[in-house]
């Protein structure tokens, strides 16, 4: 016999049903499960009554066995709960049904059921975050009754509660009320209500009068740069079923309209100033006016590194010095604290130098490119690899320090600092075998030490330390060696 409970559409009132059918031993497949219909403002942590509808020797909670869930699946429950589908409460139901018979199963991500719950929760969370991003408040006139803001949002899902409690901790006193497809929350300053399952007209047709909305209207209409328009990352991060619901919204068409038959090619150009005329697309290369060479490495914008990194981090040592070490870049570490190789490739060089009788009191050390280039992932800056039009830029500060710290030996780690000394493409592999000569001096070439670091056994790294090692030891014998020439090597 198919038994029938009646419920408020709520979580703690299906809760409370749920545990008087296991005490009845109801399986899943002999209830069926009905919303009762009702309205009315009621507060947000209510209803915790329940109908039990007709089922035989209607049963209380507290007769109901023990049921212990684990973390994870009461937040799943508790989320899908407001997942919006008719079948919901069945659905759950029925996956207490299995938990509370020993089939743990059911709580993971590669079973049928669980799937379907994991699928259910990940919506939901997402209907939260898109609407506590999307939702809107507009300001009524002063003489207008009722509260003092207004919204209106459709939520793909029943998370109205949930946001409301978001807001009515943020807004402070202010009153407001967030109008649903399915119901709203109002806050009057101090208690909220929600009310639900009431015909409710779109309040962004209202008249208001918001100067804040207005001024928000101009500045991103005058932001709005057509030149770097990507439409696919535009609605990626905002939805285009979200735009209704927000005031830029309705500018976004138009925007996107001229940025295509035109408005690219100038960009900002026609808000620039109030002159009639003809725009002409110029190249910002050629736009630039001539400018002298800066005065100061932190000061320098030769190239567009400068505006992703923390500071300039410029070389150290002492000026004159017999021997200067040329890196690529600084690092993750040497961008914050603005000194060269003193992350874990500084690390690694400080054992080599040491290995090599040498300390870095006596060696001036820097980098052909002066800013940190990186590329995120997650929460990290990586590494990565300067172009040559980067080098070119920086070699105005590397033929600085050659004049003023006059080297006899140079020693470059790695390719990208080769090419900086040679100013030419080479390979790397072509000058490990010894010393090359430069104008007046000697230069050597050596890996950098983030390659031993990338290596992946002891051995290997040991190997490649060993190398950079003896490329130091060569390079003391020459500096300390009558026939390494005169100071400058270039």
């Amino acid at each position: 016999m198919l038994r029938r409970i009646e419920i408020d559409n709520h979580f703690e009132v299906w809760r409370a049903a749920s545990l008087a059918a296991l005490a009845h031993g109801l399986a899943p497949e002999a209830i069926e499960w009905r919303i009762r219909e009702s309205a009315g403002a009621t507060p947000l942590a209510g209803q915790t009554a329940f109908d039990y509808g007709e089922t035989e020797g209607n049963g209380s909670a507290a007769q109901a066995p023990a049921v212990h869930v684990s973390k994870d699946l009461a937040a799943l429950l508790h989320d899908a709960a407001l997942y919006r589908e008719p079948q919901r409460w069945a659905f759950l139901y029925k996956v207490l049904w299995r938990w509370q018979h020993g089939d743990r199963a059911v709580a993971s991500p590669a079973d049928v059921d669980g799937a379907r719950l994991y699928h259910m929760a990940k919506c939901v969370r997402r209907a939260r975050h898109d609407m506590i991003a999307y939702v809107r408040f507009r300001k009524q006139q002063s003489d207008a009754s009722g509260p003092e803001y207004i919204a209106w949002y459709e939520p793909e899902h029943d998370v109205l509660g949930w946001v409301a409690e978001h807001f009515a901790q943020r807004m402070g006193r202010s009153s407001w009320m967030i109008a649903t497809p399915h119901g709203a929350a109002f806050w009057d300053g101090s208690q909220l209500h929600i009310e639900a399952r009431r015909a409710l007209c779109d309040p962004h047709h209202s008249d208001t009068n918001d100067e804040a909305e207005s001024l928000w209207l101009a500045y991103y209409r005058s932001t709005f740069n057509p030149a770097r328009l990507n439409e696919a990352a535009l609605q990626q991060h905002m939805p285009v079923r979200f735009w209704k619901g927000l005031p830029e919204g309705r500018l976004i068409p138009a925007m996107l309209s001229e940025a295509r038959t035109g408005a690219r090619r100038v960009a900002q150009a026609s808000g620039v100033t109030a002159l009639g005329g003809k725009a002409i697309p110029v190249e910002a290369e050629s736009a630039q006016p001539a400018r002298d060479q800066p005065s100061s490495l932190d000061a320098c914008r030769r190239c567009d590194l400068w505006r992703h990194a923390t500071q300039a981090v410029g070389g150290a040592g002492p000026r004159p010095a017999p021997i200067m070490l040329i890196g690529e870049q600084p690092g993750d570490q040497e961008d914050l604290s603005g000194e060269p190789f003193v992350g874990p490739a500084g690390q690694l060089l400080n054992s080599a130098i040491a290995r090599a009788g040498l300390t870095r009191d006596e060696l001036y050390l820097t980098n052909a490119v002066k800013h940190f280039k990186w590329e995120p992932r997650g929460k990290r800056r990586l590494h990565k690899t300067p172009a040559q039009r980067e080098v070119e830029a920086c070699s105005h500060w590397l033929a600085h320090e050659f004049a003023t710290v006059r080297p006899s030996v140079v020693v470059v780690l790695g390719a990208t600092a080769l090419h900086a000394l040679l100013r030419e493409s080479a390979s790397l592999s072509d000058y490990l075998s010894g010393p090359f000569e430069l104008e007046g001096g000697w230069g050597i070439a050596t890996y950098h030490p983030s390659f031993a670091l990338r290596q992946r056994d002891g051995a290997a790294r040991e190997k490649v330390t060993a190398a950079i090692t003896g490329a130091l030891i060569k390079a003391r014998q020459l500096a300390a060696s009558r026939g390494a020439g005169p100071r400058g090597a270039r």
